[in-house]
């Protein structure tokens, strides 16, 4: 089921929310949203990162608030107040869930939710990806092993990318590789610059750019691209890790919204592989598509309406995973919004235009300006 409810935690007043195949969470900043995402890794993942923050040196502790504050970051254990209260799936979670269990084993722990945060972009920050003990022990937890995992992923595997990271034909779906392509790197090659000290390269015509010479978008986007790597090991690969959520934190960054609808694709392909995806955004896009594919599931649309909405070619393996989404997936969407109640979250799934609430109706504010923005001008046309 997965079911998280929350009160006084950190910003949010009140939270109530059931993830989807798919979850979309909007609101504006500092509303929530991450630590509310940064909250699920804990309760899914507890025992993992325990052992992981042991394995680099740190020490977990036996008291709750120290590894609240490990974990969160400097200064944000004080986000689990007194009157805090969480339940995941019905039951209730104190703070002393967090506490080592006598006899608790955390050998074989597994990691369940591969979370890529927003300040992914630090991880490459001079072209490779940085250690986990490269960051102070202040800094979340979610940044320093979302670093790792990427080191990880290259040190490992970089004798099978040779001299090539982007495109190559065994990782990722082909109209996948040829979206991002087009959006992206516009016929730029990714390679591996090995002379000296490992880094990433865009290679286009005769030039060799170094990766604090790519555009915002591109830097952004690499660490997206890498995570899709770790996520789907091959196109015609079904996933081989024990992840079974993913959580990105506004994938649109840095992108053109041709670029965002791209990440949207590999967002389904995601779905496709049996991974649920929870997404925080600033962007429409994503709503758009929700708002789209509640109306085409409706309506029992197949598959053509979707290779026409990302304006794809049919080929069998597109064709299984458009179909897979229509058939069997579900899409929520929450806002999180300051009302007469505090800040709370609303389901905002249905996204009707003609709502009495304004989070539905506006998207949780992200149509706002292009609703009235078209009441303005169609008041001033008729006024003419």
């Amino acid at each position: 089921m997965n079911h998280l409810r929350l009160q006084s935690f950190g910003p949010i007043d009140r939270a109530d929310i059931e993830l989807g195949d798919m979850t979309i969470l909007v609101g504006p900043q500092a509303s929530g949203k991450s630590l509310f995402l940064q909250l699920l890794k804990l309760l899914i993942d507890k025992k993992h990162i325990r052992r992981t923050i042991e394995q680099y040196g740190f020490i977990w502790g036996n008291k709750a608030d120290a590894i609240l504050e490990r974990y969160f970051g400097e200064g944000m254990a004080g986000a689990w107040k007194p009157q805090t209260k969480l339940t995941w799936d019905g039951k209730a979670i104190t703070k002393s869930h967090f506490l080592p269990k006598q006899k608790e084993s955390i050998k074989n722990a597994k990691e369940l939710l591969f979370y890529i945060p927003a300040q992914r972009v630090v991880c490459l920050q001079n072209g490779w990806p940085r250690f986990f003990t490269d960051y102070e022990d202040s800094v979340p937890y979610v940044l320093r092993h979302f670093s790792e995992s990427l080191r990880l992923l290259m040190e490992t595997s970089s004798g099978k990318f040779g001299d090539g990271v982007f495109p190559k034909t065994q990782n990722l779906k082909k109209p996948l590789r040829d979206a991002f392509n087009n959006s992206i790197f516009h016929d730029g090659k990714i390679t591996l610059d090995k002379t000296g000290k490992k880094r990433f390269k865009l290679d286009v015509g005769k030039s060799s750019i170094p990766f604090l010479g790519w555009s915002a978008g591109q830097k952004e986007f690499m660490p997206l691209l890498l995570s899709f790597y770790l996520l789907c090991p091959g196109a015609k690969t079904p996933r081989k890790s024990d992840f079974q959520y993913v959580v990105v934190e506004e994938p649109e960054m840095g992108l053109h919204p041709q670029a965002i609808s791209a990440v949207l694709l590999q967002f389904i392909d995601l779905l496709s592989r049996g991974y649920k995806v929870i997404v925080s955004t600033h962007s429409p896009v994503l709503l758009e598509f929700a708002w789209a594919f509640r109306y085409l599931q409706e309506a029992r649309a197949d598959e053509n309406s979707l290779y026409k909405l990302f304006d794809l070619k049919k080929s069998a393996p597109t064709n299984r995973m458009l179909k897979d989404i229509l058939e069997k997936k579900i899409i929520n969407s929450y806002a999180f919004t300051k009302t007469a109640e505090g800040l709370i979250t609303k389901d905002i799934s249905s996204l009707d235009a003609g709502s009495d609430d304004a989070d539905v109706a506006e998207w949780g504010g992200l149509s706002s300006f292009s609703s009235k923005a078209a009441e303005i001008i169609s008041s001033t046309v008729a006024g003419q």
